[in-house]
């Protein structure tokens, strides 16, 4: 059959459509097309069934029985490929037929498919199934328990780690082997959120998806296909480290990896496309950090939360990653970046509203807290010797190093480093400056007190008592015009 290079349109494709159908279906009861043929027919129906306008016979119960027949009786040849071409166009653009090919039992037939170890065959099939799991009332359980399912799909994310790890810049893996493999991961991923139960099957995907991470090139931006379906499965799978495993697949390379796609996707989108692209890698993150050992745990917050050096300044003023996801943790144009972020940082801080606090500063901790119902412990609030995880130690203790390196709860900075800012920047605040500046201060404070945001002293309080403020001449009380406020100044 000669394939037409121009579609036509109207009544003309309809009829020329019902031939084609009718020459297939003839040559499933008595073959009498060539191979080649038959891939033509197949490809002729394929490109009209591009645009479903006048090829509605392509997507009846008997247009879906053809192409199912054709596609799934024959392993791998080019026409049944063509078939299954046919067949996921039509489930793609006309969803009611992915019903029509569970009505006619094929899910079985399909799922057995899977199992041939190429990636022709894993991208049509995987991506038939992926439809599947959308309206469509099929179970899957049979399709594991029967068909080896889920066996099938580590056995086609061991082949694509076994081929990208052996990979160099003359033998690098096909766009289409990629393509490939995003289909099965897309298929994973949704196999593991609509069945559980099904999870652990997958085991062998999780470590073959580290693998891959730790070979694959990142791409410039980063969250593109396949990496961002690389995430994605991850996220609902078992990452405990298997000790048998490599170290190139274990979870502190992983850590690794995902932490640099994290930097890099920082300066690679802005916050309104990160709100679309980075949430499962923020919710990746962490889920790890509560499958890790404590040294793994103490790697991710080195690379996540601020550091000694980030305390030179005000925390978030740096160009370090933790600074920067602490700026974009206040991000006004994107909120469930926020929360993706804040909750991170939370985690890496063990739950723990104060370890959260010292970790970031009061001023980054705050809102979270409080949407969370949590309130802001009054031990946080002092100024003390580095931040929680400074030291590196287990509950956050002092190291020698740390010794007499006060930090401002507020902001985070070293105190002997705001008292060098003070120095170096502009002209010295006169008195009254100063005076002015402590009185807003006092009554900022008073008033978040009296919300009940916090519930802890004053700090320029107990800078007016220990002399910090001695504006007025009042002398080391610091009288000056820092006063009490009365109730009326609480609205």
């Amino acid at each position: 059959m000669q394939v037409e290079t121009r579609t036509p349109t109207g009544k003309i494709k309809l009829n020329h459509i019902q031939r084609i159908l009718t020459t297939l279906n003839d040559d499933l009861s008595s073959p009498h097309l060539t191979p080649e043929q038959r891939r033509e027919a197949l490809e002729q129906l394929k490109i009209h069934g591009r645009d479903p306008k006048d090829a509605g016979p392509i997507f009846t119960t008997e247009g879906i029985g053809i192409l199912t027949k054709h596609g799934l009786t024959e392993r791998s040849s080019p026409s049944s490929l063509e078939a299954l071409r046919c067949l996921a166009n039509a489930m793609l653009l006309e969803p009611r037929t992915r019903q029509i090919f569970v009505n006619l039992g094929s899910a079985g037939q399909a799922a057995e498919r899977l199992k041939i170890p190429d990636s022709d065959n894993e991208f049509l099939i995987s991506r038939i199934l992926f439809l599947l799991t959308y309206e469509s009332n099929l179970n899957f359980d049979p399709l594991f328990n029967d068909h080896d399912l889920g066996q099938s799909i580590n056995a086609h994310t061991a082949r694509h780690a076994k081929e990208i790890s052996q990979a160099d810049s003359k033998n690098e893996p096909s766009s289409f082997d990629q393509a490939a493999l995003s289909e099965s991961l897309k298929l994973l991923f949704n196999l593991s959120t609509y069945y559980p139960r099904h999870v652990s099957t997958f085991t062998a995907s999780s470590e073959n998806i580290r693998k891959i991470l730790s070979h694959i090139a990142i791409p410039n931006p980063p969250l593109q296909p396949p990496i961002t379906h690389l995430i994605n499965a991850l996220v609902n799978l078992d990452l405990q480290d298997d000790h048998q495993s490599d170290s190139i697949s274990n979870l502190t390379t992983t850590i690794t990896i995902l932490t640099t796609i994290l930097s890099q996707s920082l300066t690679s989108y802005n916050p309104t496309e990160l709100e679309t692209h980075a949430i499962p890698l923020l919710t990746l993150l962490r889920k790890i950090y509560a499958y890790t050992s404590q040294t793994q745990k103490k790697h991710m917050r080195s690379l996540l939360l601020p550091q000694k050096s980030d305390r030179d300044l005000p925390l978030g003023q740096s160009d370090t990653l933790p600074s920067k996801l602490l700026r974009l943790s206040t991000s006004p144009a994107a909120p469930k970046l926020r929360e993706g972020i804040s909750s991170l940082l939370f985690e890496l801080s063990d739950q723990d509203a104060t370890t959260f606090v010292r970790n970031v500063g009061y001023g980054y901790a705050a809102g979270f807290l409080l949407s969370h119902g949590m309130a802001v412990p009054e031990s946080a609030m002092k100024a003390r010797h580095g931040s929680a995880r400074d030291g590196d130690g287990e509950g956050g203790e002092v190291t020698a190093a740390e010794e007499g390196e006060l930090v401002n709860p507020v902001t985070g900075q070293k105190l002997s480093k705001e008292e060098e800012a003070m120095v170096d920047t502009g002209p010295e605040m006169s008195e009254e400056e100063k005076e002015r500046e402590a009185e807003r201060l006092f009554v900022l404070f008073e008033r978040l007190r009296a919300t009940g945001v916090v519930s802890v002293e004053n700090p320029v309080r107990e800078a007016v008592e220990r002399g910090a403020f001695d504006g007025g001449g009042a002398g080391g009380t610091g009288g000056g015009r820092v006063e009490e406020l009365g109730d009326h100044d609480h609205d």
